[in-house]
């Protein structure tokens, strides 16, 4: 905004252009013009299944319990077994199986570790997958 402040002996005229209407009008044009604009979004077209395309529900594989007591003893699904070494033809045909049955071994807490360590070198060296201990909270004293 300019303004002429001076001796009045001049009769000069003033020859610059008020920029402010100038520069009303284009904010009010560049608010209509973002107000106007639609939004972007943006979306990822997605191809989802239909419900009556949906997998089969997963099979639970078959579970052994495998029990090992303070004297030794081992005990596959209730059944006693003569030793480690029949143990390990069991562990031979349960890894053909397809899905491969879960080991839920439950050693007593006062079983031997070299038992224990027995049964699960066997059940390594045979490529048995699913390995577990089950109620361990028995060895928290």
């Amino acid at each position: 905004m300019g303004m002429s402040v001076g001796s009045g002996g001049d009769d000069d005229s003033m020859c610059d252009i008020n920029t402010t209407p100038l520069i009303d009008v284009m904010l009010v044009l560049l608010i209509m013009f973002i107000i106007t604009i639609p939004v972007m979004t943006h979306a990822v077209k997605l191809d989802m299944p239909r419900p009556t395309d949906a997998p089969p529900p997963p099979v639970r594989p078959e579970v052994i319990d495998i029990e090992i007591d303070f004297d030794g003893t081992i005990v596959w699904n209730g059944s006693p077994v003569a030793g480690v070494d029949a143990v390990e033809k069991y562990f031979r045909q349960e890894a053909q199986k397809d899905p491969q049955p879960e080991l839920h071994l439950r050693p007593d807490k006062r079983a031997r570790y070299d038992t224990v360590a027995r049964v699960l070198a066997s059940a390594q060296r045979n490529r048995m997958k699913k390995i577990g201990f089950v109620n361990v909270s028995e060895f928290q004293d």
